[in-house]
């Protein structure tokens, strides 16, 4: 079976390198550890059937001197069973053997070395004429006289390396078999990883071609379950954001279409002549109105578009807030005065801040704006302060229709308005909340559904002293004095 190079050949590969090395080297171990049990087995039956005939044979070896006569009372005693026995001279020559074959050759291996030594070892390799492979093991005994003769004995290995093989070949077929359960299991783990991860891809590429709308099924684990969740969500999001930006292409389509058809209306009126001087000059109010409401919108896009590339720049300078809220009364009179609505600035406190006293009017200015706009007819706009010991605390509440919680998390995103047949653009909160965080603040909503809403935005003090009009806290220094 070919496995295409990916990861699932990388899994599969390691899986089954790791388990044959350690198989490999068990095996090996294992081998070699029964292979000495073998050999060590033949080697010491041998050893102590030598020992043991030698102790039997110590009280007859003086009885005969004969060389013919001892010989054979030597192989009679020392013989063993399935073994040759033969008997050297210290030159190495044969002088006897259990088979009764003459044997010519002079033997020099490392075991009859040994035993003229007075050590008894063995030697295992390829026996003379016949090629098999043999253990020998040899030791010196004396006749009691002045001969000393050497007992050599050699068996075949035949037998037992006929065993050793066989559980080789079985050892190496469990090994074989264990590699295969490896091999289907590392697969199966594989594909466990490598399909989800194909699924995740596939659906991923068409993502990439613009299909939004497609998902990833399928309930996945870990770390792939949440790149699914999280590669969903990305597209949950790019569908609601591209919805989001074709609703604002929409609306901002409109906003701008009315001004500019009121604007190309009353100048082709007053361009055609023929009218008193007082329709003239309310054609030249609407004219100049609905331009200003086109400057507000661009200048609106503008400040977003800058926000977004980090180029808005902050003039700051010493801000009392009670007098930019008093002024931003002032220019919202009129229209909440339309409305019935009533503005209060609740509290005493005179805080000062430092920070770009054009952004925080337009950032308070289009709260209390919101605030009138959804307020309900004869209702009442309460403005609050709140002193903390690094910040100052601005409350804007109103007791009007109030937002739902869908729509309260949502209502501070780009480009998205509750209600579209208000009008607007939908950056007006978005832009807001920014010129907030580059204060250094924060603006917070709180809202139920027609019982009002509650603007909050938090403002840092300046370090050290808290300045306050007139003063600071303690009057001992001018309020400008920190700035300096």
């Amino acid at each position: 079976m070919i496995i295409k190079k990916g990861i699932r050949r990388q899994i599969v590969l390691h899986y089954f390198l790791v388990v044959f090395i350690a198989l490999l080297l068990i095996e090996v171990i294992f081998l070699i550890a029964l292979r000495s049990y073998y050999y060590d087995t033949v080697y010491n039956h041998m050893v102590n059937h030598i020992r043991t005939a030698n102790d039997f044979y110590q009280p007859f070896r003086l009885t005969s001197s004969d060389n013919v006569n001892q010989l054979s009372e030597m192989v009679r005693h020392f013989e063993l069973y399935n073994t040759e026995l033969q008997i050297l001279n210290p030159a190495g020559q044969v002088l006897s053997t259990s088979t009764g074959f003459e044997i010519e050759q002079t033997i020099k291996t490392s075991d009859v070395t040994q035993a003229l030594a007075g050590n008894t070892s063995r030697w295992i390799g390829k026996q003379q004429g016949t090629g098999q492979i043999v253990m020998a093991v040899s030791q010196s005994v004396s006749n009691g006289f002045e001969n000393t003769y050497i007992l050599r004995y050699v068996t075949s290995l035949e037998y037992v390396n006929d065993k050793l093989m066989k559980m080789t070949l079985f050892a190496v077929s469990i090994g074989a078999a264990v590699l295969a359960i490896v091999l289907a299991f590392s697969i199966g783990l594989a594909n466990s990883i490598v399909k989800p991860l194909n699924n995740i891809t596939t659906v991923s590429a068409q993502m990439a071609k613009g299909k939004f709308n497609v998902r990833i099924k399928g309930d996945y684990k870990y770390e792939l379950g949440e790149l699914s969740s999280t590669l969903n969500y990305m597209a949950q999001e790019i569908v609601r954001s591209n919805q989001v930006k074709d609703d604002f292409i929409s609306s901002i389509s409109h906003e701008l279409r009315t001004p500019l058809t009121s604007i190309k209306g009353w100048s082709e009126t007053l361009d055609s002549g023929g009218y008193d001087p007082e329709e003239t000059k309310i054609g030249m109010q609407i004219i100049s109105k609905e331009t200003d409401r086109l400057i507000g919108l661009v200048e609106e896009l503008l400040d977003f578009s800058k926000l977004q590339q980090n180029e808005m720049k902050l003039v700051k300078g010493i801000v009392n807030l009670r007098e930019l809220l008093q002024e931003i009364m002032l220019n919202l009179w009129t229209k909440a005065e339309k409305k019935g609505v009533q503005i209060k600035l609740e509290s005493d406190e005179k805080p000062i801040i430092y920070g770009d006293v054009n952004r925080l009017k337009q950032v308070f200015l289009n709260i209390v704006d919101n605030a009138v706009k959804f307020s309900h007819e004869n209702g009442v706009i309460n403005l609050y302060f709140a002193m903390e010991e690094k910040f100052v605390i601005v409350t804007v509440q109103d007791h009007g229709i109030g937002i739902s919680d869908e729509h309260l998390r949502r209502v501070k995103d780009r480009f998205f308005q509750v209600n579209p047949l208000n009008g607007g653009t939908g950056l007006g909160l978005a832009i807001t909340q920014q010129l907030v965080e580059l204060h250094g603040g924060t603006m917070e909503m709180e809202s139920e559904l027609g019982h009002g809403t509650a603007v909050i935005v938090k403002l840092p003090l300046p370090e050290g002293k808290i300045p306050m009009a007139g003063g600071l806290e303690n009057g001992e220094e001018d309020a400008a004095g920190p700035m300096a």
